[in-house]
């Protein structure tokens, strides 16, 4: 009698415990108006919790992708979703889970601040006992308690773009669409809405965020995707992009014994793409990834080179998107 076959091991369940929902999905997206047709084709998978920075030029799709998102531009081709709600087929129970900041700011103007606020509470069908609180925790997060009793036509735009997050976080969204939230604000007031973004990003909100505003984004959002006539055509965390780019770094050198023979074995160390002699320095550009900055100088220093100022530098975000619109990655 032949023993039994041991039974195959089971394959353990894959841990559900790390999984991060989508707060957006969007697939194959295409807004045509007419005959112009302004997203080509958009695909976006934005977890939850995540802050996304959308940069693209005036035309370039932006504004209407967040229309789609925020319900508001039903003619579209391909699937958007909002925390796993299809956005065509459940507008209102997306409206109830996203926010919606335009690029301006709308109409009621005549109304006092706590007018405003309370008119968009009873809108979203908060209690009668409840709003007073609700619109007095609003008013504190966007430091806008002190103006509760002023007409709204009577804000700066920086404070009336407050009060547009304000009223937003009415309903305590867990998707927030911000589309130019800085767009025409001072540098006083640029800074206080990102520290606002940020207050929001740690309370957990997920935030999709278009403008032009390229290094405040990059300072702010997790990932960023660029977006040119129509098509994304980069996406990532800023360090992603870079390397997808293939995108040079530059260190700029001194050093007591230049020699054209010190600069060709510069030249010859891996990853080197251009040595470029300079009135007081030499700009030295390498590929990312290719080698590391550490590496670098110490092939520098092999290479003979007796090293006086050794400083790198990376291009920032306004040149990557620059080179991006351009189509040109080198």
């Amino acid at each position: 009698m032949h023993a039994s076959a041991e039974p195959s091991p089971v394959a353990a369940p894959t841990p559900i415990e790390n999984f991060v929902p989508l707060a957006v999905d969007v697939r194959h997206l295409r807004v045509k108006y007419g005959k112009f047709v302004a997203v080509q084709d958009i695909s976006l998978e934005i977890p939850a919790g995540e802050v996304f920075g959308f940069i693209g030029p005036n035309g370039a799709g932006k504004s209407s992708t967040f229309r789609v998102l925020a319900t508001l531009q039903p003619k579209y081709e391909g699937e958007a979703r909002v925390c796993g709600l299809d956005v065509r087929g459940d507008p209102q129970r997306v409206r109830e889970k996203m926010g919606f900041v335009p690029d301006y700011f709308g109409v009621y103007e005549d109304l006092t601040v706590r007018e405003y606020l309370h008119f968009f509470a009873a809108a979203y069908r908060l209690s009668v006992t409840g709003r007073k609180a609700v619109v007095d925790d609003v008013l504190q997060l966007t430091d806008l308690t002190h103006k509760i009793d002023f007409q709204v036509d009577s804000l700066s735009r920086g404070m009336k773009q407050r009060l547009s997050l304000a009223r937003v976080l009415i309903h305590d969204p867990e998707v927030l669409l911000l589309d130019e939230p800085a767009s025409g604000l001072d540098p006083r007031a640029r800074i206080e809405m990102r520290e606002l973004l940020k207050a929001l990003r740690d309370m957990g909100k997920t935030i999709l965020i278009s403008s032009h505003i390229l290094h405040e984004l990059a300072q702010l959002c997790t990932r960023i995707g660029i977006i040119e006539a129509g098509h994304i055509v980069s996406q990532g965390t800023v360090a992603d992009i870079y390397r997808q780019l293939g995108m040079l770094k530059i260190v700029h050198l001194q050093v007591a014994n230049e020699t054209p023979e010190l600069l060709d074995r510069i030249r010859r160390i891996p990853g080197v793409t251009q040595v470029d002699s300079q009135t007081d320095r030499i700009s030295l550009r390498y590929e990312d990834g290719a080698i590391e900055i550490e590496e670098l100088h110490a092939r520098i220093c092999a290479a003979g080179a007796r090293v006086r100022m050794f400083q790198s530098e990376v291009m920032d975000m306004e040149t990557a998107f620059m080179k991006l619109t351009e189509g040109t990655t080198q």
